[in-house]
């Protein structure tokens, strides 16, 4: 049961620490029993996540994430530009990252991540009719573009080390009724 009629004063909001890529910090809050509490907080740009379609295969990437120590399976991702929408940054990251420029893209569901400790939003755009052209990857991406059967992604997708935005992507994209 929710109480709607406290909206958690903000007391003290402080940002600890800036890295570049994110900003950490707290609010210290007042509660609904008047007590205080710090919250922390890392607060990141916007990301897009790709689901591309071509064929009967999804286009995917692996690559090494060095915060958890493995090489993923994931869907192209990135994060979203000034002025850019989800479905542009989506169609810029597939691009860049795999050397597929999409006739159609559009959003299937934008949304915040992880809300217990972050302040971070995710747009899951699904993209289709791929052309090839060149990648233009960042200094410090390192990727293999793969292909994935549609029969196969589920299975693939949740296997170790998982991750969250492929398996959002795969569930919503099939939830829309487009795999």
């Amino acid at each position: 049961m929710s109480d709607d009629s406290h909206d958690w004063p903000i007391l003290e909001s402080r940002v600890e620490y800036e890295t570049g890529w994110f900003d950490g910090g707290y609010d210290r809050v007042e509660q609904p029993d008047g007590t205080t509490k710090r919250y922390y907080w890392a607060e990141l740009p916007p990301a897009v996540v790709v689901v591309p379609l071509a064929g009967d295969e999804l286009v995917m990437v692996e690559q090494y994430r060095p915060p958890i120590r493995e090489h993923c399976l994931e869907f192209p991702a990135g994060i979203v530009e000034d002025g850019e929408s989800y479905t542009r940054a989506g169609a810029r990251e597939l691009r860049e990252e795999t050397g597929f420029d999409p006739a159609g893209v559009s959003l299937l569901e934008d949304f915040w991540v992880a809300t217990g400790a972050m302040r971070h939003e995710r747009g899951i755009v699904f993209a289709e009719g791929l052309e090839p052209v060149e990648t233009n990857l960042d200094e410090n991406e390192f990727l293999e573009v793969t292909t994935v059967p549609v029969e196969e992604a589920f299975e693939r997708a949740r296997a170790d080390p998982a991750n969250d935005a492929t398996i959002e992507g795969l569930l919503l994209a099939r939830e829309e009724g487009l795999l």
